[in-house]
This record gives structure tokens, sequence and C-alpha cells, in this order.
């Protein structure tokens, strides 16, 4: 396949597999107590994974400056290193955290906001520049985020971005950050069983990049059939925006079986059936990148196999839409 991707209309090519940083950010709550991380995590372990990402081919890059409070985005940077110019960083802000505490306390929309938090994420991150800096508050208000995309402009101007997003799963306020001229992508939940036809729909009207969080389905696509048993990782405490997981931290069994029945498909020409996932993705739209998470080197590997596999066929995809009722 392709291995290569552009981030819409900004020209910046990326893999066509993104690597997504959040659990590499370690353990982090909400102030009440909420996991927010996905679990302990070993610092040598994720630097050796994104260099081996990297010597797969991997060039894409997706953190967060609340990942870990901070901490994702100082391991990345560390794990970079002098590789810096071999990829495409993208991170986000909008979230108010306490980097010692590991706690989110609220967010923030104000443009003054957006230049603190750009101003410290290039110092954790050990760098000049952010090549996607995204708005990380996916229910903003659409008048507040315009003003945010002309900040965005701004910084775009004064070199210290190349592009800017929304992370957000509502096309009309997609569409807001859409009217920039160096807006070059929307970041949205997108899998097998959470198909998003009216985002990638803006995204080819637009000329964006769809980036693809949650594209296994928090684990669920790449065959984790019980919730964890880390009680530092969100999925021990689901929170009602996560679906596939029910209470206790069991995984839905209609999403299993839902899940089973598309097995065949999804593990065809030997892929395992996270590869298969990122099959389906790849084939659902040329705009798409998906950003499965990853803490170790073998995650690291079989997320980047997938590449070598391409996408599903359309006849795949007909059939899988036939086997969901959709």
């Amino acid at each position: 396949m392709e291995t290569n991707r552009t981030l819409g209309r900004s020209g910046i090519e990326v893999s066509a597999l993104g690597f997504g940083c959040w659990a590499i950010g370690g353990e982090w709550q909400s102030s009440e107590g909420q996991p927010l991380g996905w679990g302990k995590v070993d610092d040598e372990e994720s630097v050796r994974a994104v260099r081996r990402a990297l010597d797969l081919g991997g060039t894409f890059f997706d953190t967060a400056d609340v990942y870990g409070t901070g901490h994702s985005e100082r391991v990345l940077g560390r794990a970079l290193g002098k590789r810096r110019d071999d990829v495409v960083l993208a991170t986000k802000w909008g979230n108010v955290f306490d980097e010692e505490s590991r706690i989110l306390l609220g967010t923030d929309d104000t443009p003054a906001h957006a230049r603190r938090a750009l101003t410290a994420s290039l110092d954790r991150l050990g760098t000049d520049r952010i090549d996607l800096y995204q708005l990380h508050i996916s229910d903003a208000d659409p008048g507040r985020a315009a003003e945010l995309r002309d900040t965005c402009e701004e910084f775009v101007r004064e070199g210290l971005i190349r592009a800017y997003a929304w992370s957000t799963d509502d096309p009309a306020r997609a569409a807001v950050f859409a009217e920039g001229e160096h807006c070059a992508a929307v970041q949205h939940a997108l899998n097998v069983m959470q198909d998003a036809p009216d985002l990638l729909a803006l995204c080819e009207e637009s000329d964006l990049a769809s980036i693809n969080r949650s594209p296994l389905a928090m684990g669920l696509l790449a065959g984790k059939r019980q919730g964890p048993q880390d009680t530092g990782d969100i999925r021990s405490k689901p929170p009602a925006w996560l679906p596939g997981f029910g209470g206790g931290a069991t995984a839905d069994p209609e999403w299993l079986r839902r899940i089973d029945a598309l097995k065949d498909i999804l593990t065809s020409e030997g892929r395992t059936l996270a590869q298969g996932a990122l099959a389906w993705i790849w084939a659902r739209s040329p705009r798409t990148v998906p950003i499965p998470g990853f803490r170790s080197v073998t995650q690291a590997e079989q997320n980047a196999g997938a590449m070598e596999k391409g996408p599903l066929t359309a006849d795949q995809l007909t059939e899988i839409d036939r086997i969901l009722g959709r």
C-alpha cells in the first residue's frame, strides 16, 4: 500500500499509520479520582518502543499536553532526540493540570492559555515547533473556537506551529476550524464498530485529514476480552463516553459478539485482529490516519506490521456493513 498519507491541504506527509502516545504518559487522574491513563508504564520501554516505531517507518506521533500531565510529551521528546526532524509531531491543548500531583484540574479555552500551553509543550517536547496543534476541548463553544482558530493562524505566522486541527466528534464544530487556511485535519473516533460518515464527508469537502483515535476500540479490536486488572487504567472505571465496556470494566458482550462475527474478514491475508481493524480504516477513506496506542516494542511492531498488509477491499467493507446491519 501507499505507506504515506498527506495531512489535508497542508501538504505535510505522514506515515499512513500514526502512533498514539496517550498510554506512554502513565497514570494520571481527574480531581474526583477517576483514572485517566492506561496504568503503569516503564519509561525506558516507552522510549525503546518510540524508536522502534521510527525504525519501522512510523513518522507521525500524536500526543497531548495532558497525557500523564506532561509526562507523555517529555518521554516522546526524549525518545525522538536528534531524530526530531524525521517525524511529524502532533500535540493538543485546552486542559489545565498539575504536573506534580498528576491531576486534571479543568479546561481553559482562552487564547492566552493556548499560548501558555504551546510554550510549555515546546519545552517538554524539546522542539521549536509543533507540526499539528490540536484543540483538545471536544465540546468547546463554536464562537470561542473561531477565536482560537485565529490564534492558531497567528502561531503559524510566528513559525511556532505548521498546521492545526480540532479533536472533536461534532462535524459542525470541526467545520468552524476547517474555515482556517492552515487547518489540516480533524481528530475523531473511528473504528469498525463506530463509523463516522459525517466527519469523513467533511474531510472530503474541506480537504482535511481524518486522524482516528480509538481505532482499536480501546483494545477490544486487538482481542481484549476482559477489562484491565490495573486500577490506574481508565478502562477499570470506564467513564460514560467510553463505549464497549460495561460496568465493572468488563467488555460489553454485544460488542464482543459483533467483533467475533467480523473476525474472519479482519484476519484475512494473515492479519492479526488489530491489523485487520486498521486495514478497515484505511479502506474506509484515503484521508484516514489511525493512531493506535502502544507502550511496548511488541505493540509498536504489531501496529506497524499492518502497513505491510494494506487496506481491506471494497467487497470486504461491504460485507462488514452487511454483518453489522449498516
